[in-house]
Protein backbone atom coordinates (compact mmCIF):
# COMPACT_ATOMS: atom_id res chain seq x y z
CA UNK A 1 0.00 0.00 0.00
CA UNK A 2 3.21 2.63 0.08
CA UNK A 3 2.53 5.87 -1.75
CA UNK A 4 -0.99 4.85 -2.72
CA UNK A 5 -4.10 7.42 -2.32
CA UNK A 6 -6.95 5.08 -0.81
CA UNK A 7 -10.32 7.04 -0.02
CA UNK A 8 -12.29 5.13 2.36
CA UNK A 9 -16.01 5.98 3.04
CA UNK A 10 -18.27 5.93 6.63
CA UNK A 11 -14.42 6.35 7.90
CA UNK A 12 -16.03 7.31 11.27
CA UNK A 13 -17.34 4.24 11.66
CA UNK A 14 -15.81 1.05 13.76
CA UNK A 15 -14.76 -0.36 10.64
CA UNK A 16 -13.90 2.46 8.70
CA UNK A 17 -11.55 4.22 11.58
CA UNK A 18 -9.91 0.63 11.36
CA UNK A 19 -9.67 0.70 7.44
CA UNK A 20 -8.35 3.68 7.42
CA UNK A 21 -5.51 3.42 10.30
CA UNK A 22 -4.32 0.11 8.70
CA UNK A 23 -3.96 1.29 5.00
CA UNK A 24 -2.14 4.44 6.39
CA UNK A 25 0.33 2.44 8.79
CA UNK A 26 1.08 0.41 5.60
CA UNK A 27 1.93 3.82 3.43
CA UNK A 28 -0.95 4.77 2.13
CA UNK A 29 -2.18 8.17 1.97
CA UNK A 30 -5.72 8.03 3.23
CA UNK A 31 -8.82 10.06 2.46
CA UNK A 32 -11.62 9.49 4.49
CA UNK A 33 -14.92 10.35 4.04
CA UNK A 34 -18.26 10.11 6.12
CA UNK A 35 -21.88 12.13 6.65
CA UNK A 36 -20.48 12.62 10.18
CA UNK A 37 -18.85 16.11 10.81
CA UNK A 38 -15.01 15.71 10.98
CA UNK A 39 -12.90 18.72 12.15
CA UNK A 40 -9.30 16.65 12.18
CA UNK A 41 -6.99 18.99 9.78
CA UNK A 42 -5.51 17.66 6.46
CA UNK A 43 -1.63 16.63 6.54
CA UNK A 44 0.30 15.16 4.30
CA UNK A 45 -0.96 11.56 4.46
CA UNK A 46 -4.54 12.23 5.52
CA UNK A 47 -7.42 14.32 4.79
CA UNK A 48 -11.08 14.18 6.18
CA UNK A 49 -14.19 14.97 4.68
CA UNK A 50 -17.21 15.48 7.05
CA UNK A 51 -20.83 16.08 6.26
CA UNK A 52 -20.87 14.77 2.92
CA UNK A 53 -24.39 12.56 2.22
CA UNK A 54 -23.01 10.01 -0.63
CA UNK A 55 -26.63 9.14 -1.77
CA UNK A 56 -26.18 12.56 -3.37
CA UNK A 57 -24.01 12.28 -6.28
CA UNK A 58 -23.09 16.11 -6.94
CA UNK A 59 -22.36 15.77 -3.05
CA UNK A 60 -20.14 12.66 -3.96
CA UNK A 61 -18.32 14.21 -6.86
CA UNK A 62 -17.60 16.83 -5.53
CA UNK A 63 -15.53 14.68 -2.38
CA UNK A 64 -14.07 12.92 -4.86
CA UNK A 65 -13.07 16.02 -6.74
CA UNK A 66 -11.92 17.66 -3.59
CA UNK A 67 -9.51 14.45 -2.52
CA UNK A 68 -7.92 14.14 -6.11
CA UNK A 69 -6.93 17.87 -6.01
CA UNK A 70 -5.12 17.24 -2.54
CA UNK A 71 -3.18 14.26 -3.28
CA UNK A 72 -3.19 14.94 -7.02
CA UNK A 73 -4.60 11.31 -7.73
CA UNK A 74 -6.77 8.19 -6.28
CA UNK A 75 -5.63 4.28 -6.45
CA UNK A 76 -8.43 2.76 -4.40
CA UNK A 77 -11.80 2.96 -3.13
CA UNK A 78 -13.18 1.31 -0.12
CA UNK A 79 -16.97 1.69 0.22
CA UNK A 80 -17.62 1.01 3.76
CA UNK A 81 -20.72 3.70 4.35
CA UNK A 82 -23.95 2.02 4.29
CA UNK A 83 -26.27 1.54 7.49
CA UNK A 84 -28.66 -1.22 8.70
CA UNK A 85 -32.41 -1.80 9.93
CA UNK A 86 -33.68 -4.96 11.26
CA UNK A 87 -37.90 -4.84 10.26
CA UNK A 88 -40.16 -7.86 9.00
CA UNK A 89 -41.79 -6.77 5.59
CA UNK A 90 -45.36 -7.02 6.59
CA UNK A 91 -45.04 -5.21 9.51
CA UNK A 92 -42.40 -2.30 8.34
CA UNK A 93 -42.61 0.56 6.52
CA UNK A 94 -41.51 0.59 3.00
CA UNK A 95 -39.49 3.28 3.63
CA UNK A 96 -37.31 1.51 5.05
CA UNK A 97 -36.42 -0.09 1.67
CA UNK A 98 -35.99 2.94 0.04
CA UNK A 99 -33.35 4.10 2.97
CA UNK A 100 -31.45 0.81 2.96
CA UNK A 101 -31.45 1.48 -0.96
CA UNK A 102 -30.02 4.89 -0.46
CA UNK A 103 -27.40 3.99 2.45
CA UNK A 104 -25.67 0.78 0.77
CA UNK A 105 -26.34 0.81 -2.54
CA UNK A 106 -26.20 4.79 -3.79
CA UNK A 107 -23.64 5.68 -1.39
CA UNK A 108 -21.31 2.69 -3.21
CA UNK A 109 -22.65 3.88 -6.77
CA UNK A 110 -21.81 7.69 -6.33
CA UNK A 111 -18.92 6.94 -4.81
CA UNK A 112 -17.61 4.70 -7.70
CA UNK A 113 -18.96 6.88 -10.26
CA UNK A 114 -17.01 9.46 -9.27
CA UNK A 115 -13.73 7.60 -8.50
CA UNK A 116 -13.93 5.87 -11.64
CA UNK A 117 -12.16 8.58 -14.20
CA UNK A 118 -9.12 9.02 -11.31
CA UNK A 119 -8.94 5.22 -10.88
CA UNK A 120 -8.97 4.37 -14.86
CA UNK A 121 -5.81 6.92 -14.60
CA UNK A 122 -4.07 5.49 -11.88
CA UNK A 123 -2.88 1.82 -13.49
CA UNK A 124 -3.87 0.21 -10.96
CA UNK A 125 -6.92 0.76 -9.55
CA UNK A 126 -8.92 -1.08 -6.93
CA UNK A 127 -12.62 -0.18 -5.92
CA UNK A 128 -13.71 -2.57 -2.26
CA UNK A 129 -17.36 -2.63 -1.49
CA UNK A 130 -18.83 -3.97 1.58
CA UNK A 131 -21.43 -6.71 0.96
CA UNK A 132 -23.12 -9.13 3.33
CA UNK A 133 -23.50 -12.94 4.19
CA UNK A 134 -27.16 -11.88 5.17
CA UNK A 135 -27.76 -11.21 1.81
CA UNK A 136 -27.17 -14.30 0.28
CA UNK A 137 -29.92 -15.52 1.75
CA UNK A 138 -32.16 -13.06 3.91
CA UNK A 139 -33.65 -14.41 7.06
CA UNK A 140 -36.73 -13.08 8.87
CA UNK A 141 -36.40 -9.41 9.64
CA UNK A 142 -33.82 -8.95 7.35
CA UNK A 143 -35.80 -7.88 3.46
CA UNK A 144 -34.92 -4.40 3.51
CA UNK A 145 -31.29 -4.58 4.38
CA UNK A 146 -30.42 -7.84 2.38
CA UNK A 147 -32.17 -6.58 -0.73
CA UNK A 148 -30.22 -3.30 -0.42
CA UNK A 149 -27.19 -5.69 0.08
CA UNK A 150 -27.42 -7.60 -2.70
CA UNK A 151 -27.71 -4.86 -4.90
CA UNK A 152 -24.23 -3.76 -3.61
CA UNK A 153 -23.22 -7.48 -4.82
CA UNK A 154 -24.27 -6.84 -8.34
CA UNK A 155 -22.87 -3.74 -8.69
CA UNK A 156 -19.84 -5.41 -7.86
CA UNK A 157 -20.46 -7.36 -10.23
CA UNK A 158 -21.20 -5.02 -13.17
CA UNK A 159 -18.69 -2.80 -12.60
CA UNK A 160 -15.99 -5.48 -12.64
CA UNK A 161 -17.14 -6.58 -16.12
CA UNK A 162 -17.38 -2.89 -17.34
CA UNK A 163 -14.01 -2.24 -16.29
CA UNK A 164 -12.01 -5.56 -17.11
CA UNK A 165 -8.19 -4.57 -17.23
CA UNK A 166 -8.31 -1.64 -15.78
CA UNK A 167 -9.92 -1.45 -12.59
CA UNK A 168 -10.43 -4.61 -10.01
CA UNK A 169 -13.71 -4.48 -8.44
CA UNK A 170 -14.62 -6.81 -5.66
CA UNK A 171 -16.44 -7.13 -2.54
CA UNK A 172 -16.20 -8.72 0.94
CA UNK A 173 -19.24 -10.33 2.28
CA UNK A 174 -18.94 -10.49 6.90
CA UNK A 175 -20.89 -12.18 8.84
CA UNK A 176 -21.60 -10.12 11.84
CA UNK A 177 -19.11 -7.62 12.29
CA UNK A 178 -17.80 -7.63 16.23
CA UNK A 179 -18.32 -4.30 17.19
CA UNK A 180 -19.79 -2.29 20.48
CA UNK A 181 -23.29 -1.23 18.48
CA UNK A 182 -23.41 -5.29 17.28
CA UNK A 183 -22.07 -6.31 21.05
CA UNK A 184 -24.75 -3.92 22.85
CA UNK A 185 -27.84 -5.15 20.33
CA UNK A 186 -27.13 -8.89 21.11
CA UNK A 187 -25.59 -9.07 24.11
CA UNK A 188 -26.03 -12.76 24.64
CA UNK A 189 -24.39 -13.52 21.49
CA UNK A 190 -20.61 -15.11 21.41
CA UNK A 191 -18.44 -12.59 20.12
CA UNK A 192 -15.70 -14.71 19.53
CA UNK A 193 -17.39 -15.76 16.55
CA UNK A 194 -17.81 -13.08 14.90
CA UNK A 195 -15.16 -11.39 12.71
CA UNK A 196 -13.70 -8.90 13.78
CA UNK A 197 -12.74 -5.28 12.46
CA UNK A 198 -8.88 -5.63 12.10
CA UNK A 199 -9.25 -9.20 10.29
CA UNK A 200 -12.14 -7.94 7.80
CA UNK A 201 -9.00 -4.81 7.07
CA UNK A 202 -6.99 -7.11 6.04
CA UNK A 203 -8.71 -8.89 3.35
CA UNK A 204 -10.11 -5.33 2.30
CA UNK A 205 -6.52 -4.21 1.97
CA UNK A 206 -5.61 -6.82 0.64
CA UNK A 207 -7.99 -6.58 -2.59
CA UNK A 208 -7.07 -3.13 -2.94
CA UNK A 209 -3.37 -4.06 -2.86
CA UNK A 210 -1.09 -4.85 -6.13
CA UNK A 211 -1.37 -8.34 -5.02
CA UNK A 212 -4.42 -8.55 -5.83
CA UNK A 213 -4.08 -7.50 -9.64
CA UNK A 214 -5.81 -10.87 -11.00
CA UNK A 215 -9.01 -10.88 -8.76
CA UNK A 216 -11.96 -8.69 -10.27
CA UNK A 217 -15.30 -9.71 -9.89
CA UNK A 218 -15.08 -11.45 -6.90
CA UNK A 219 -17.99 -11.53 -3.56
CA UNK A 220 -15.10 -12.68 -0.68
CA UNK A 221 -17.07 -14.61 2.50
CA UNK A 222 -15.47 -13.33 5.29
CA UNK A 223 -17.47 -15.15 7.99
CA UNK A 224 -15.44 -15.40 11.52
CA UNK A 225 -16.04 -18.10 12.88
CA UNK A 226 -19.56 -18.14 12.73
Amino acid sequence: MDGKVVVVTGASGALGKVVAETAQARGARVAGVDYATVQNPATGNRIELGGVDLSDAAQAKKAVDAVAAHFGRIDALINIAGGFAFETVAEGDAKTWQRMYALNVLTALNASRSTIPHLAASGAGRIVNVGAMGALQAGSGMGAYAASKAGVHRLTEALAAEWKGKITVNAVLPSTIDTPANRASMPKADFGKWVTPKELADVILFLASDAASAVTGALIPVSGRV
